[in-house]
């Protein structure tokens, strides 16, 4: 792990002004302190929420409520928050157990996701919206070139009825096999059902972002299939 926070403030464009605040951002659970990032995450995600829906507002004035919610849900969700992470090289600074570390935890998605929650946390609690507005914007623009509802959303749910109904003449079944976690940080699991037969399941922070996940991976299976 990199102890030199000065990289990563570069990348970020911040220069931080509570180390303990930086340092708890960057903890994981299993690093065994007596704080971790999971609080800071909750904010950030909650923040990041707000700067993005504001952000696709302006930018896309005609659009209604149903395309708006789709295109941030892309944006702002796991893969979303990795891609961001990674770019900022946020594995090298995490604070996790020897057990994580061989487990290969500094890649691991949910890691990475949420501690770059747990940073934007951070800095709007130092700094504020406007701050946080301001580099988590910048790390859009420099992530993703053309955010549009073409380029970022794949409905896989509409595309897998489309193929379902055309070779079975029949709809997928989502079943939801599990709901975790307390209220503010629910996962739920999603079964897709095809013809009595399971094709995929996935997690996801929504019901509608499971279906969408598992749909995916059944679009992917029943495309080899054929």
């Amino acid at each position: 792990m990199s102890n030199d926070i000065k990289k990563l403030e570069k990348a970020l464009g911040y220069k931080f002004k509570t180390p303990r605040l930086i340092t708890e951002a960057l903890t994981h659970k299993s690093y065994k302190q007596p704080y971790d990032n999971e609080r800071l995450e909750f904010l950030g995600d909650a923040v990041l929420d707000l700067i993005v829906g504001e952000y696709l507002y302006k930018k896309f004035p005609k659009s209604d409520e149903g395309k708006l919610s789709k295109i941030r849900a892309s944006l702002v969700n796991e893969d979303g928050f990795t891609k961001l992470a990674k770019y900022l090289n946020l594995g090298d600074y995490i604070y996790i157990s020897n057990a994580e570390e061989k487990n290969g935890g500094r890649e691991k998605a949910s890691l990475l996701s949420n501690a770059f929650e747990a940073v934007i946390g951070a800095i709007y609690l130092e700094s504020g919206l406007e701050q946080a507005e301001k580099i988590a914007l910048k790390l859009l623009d420099k992530n993703y070139k053309n955010i549009t509802l073409d380029d970022l959303f794949k409905d896989f749910k509409t595309s897998l009825q489309e193929i379902t109904q055309a070779r079975f003449g029949i709809i997928p079944e989502y079943d939801v096999i599990a709901a975790r976690g307390p209220d503010h940080k629910k996962e739920f699991e999603v079964a897709v059902v095809i013809n009595d037969k399971e094709y995929a399941r996935a997690i996801g922070k929504s019901k509608k972002i499971a279906q969408q996940e598992a749909a995916k991976v059944a679009v992917s299976m029943l495309k080899k299939e054929k």
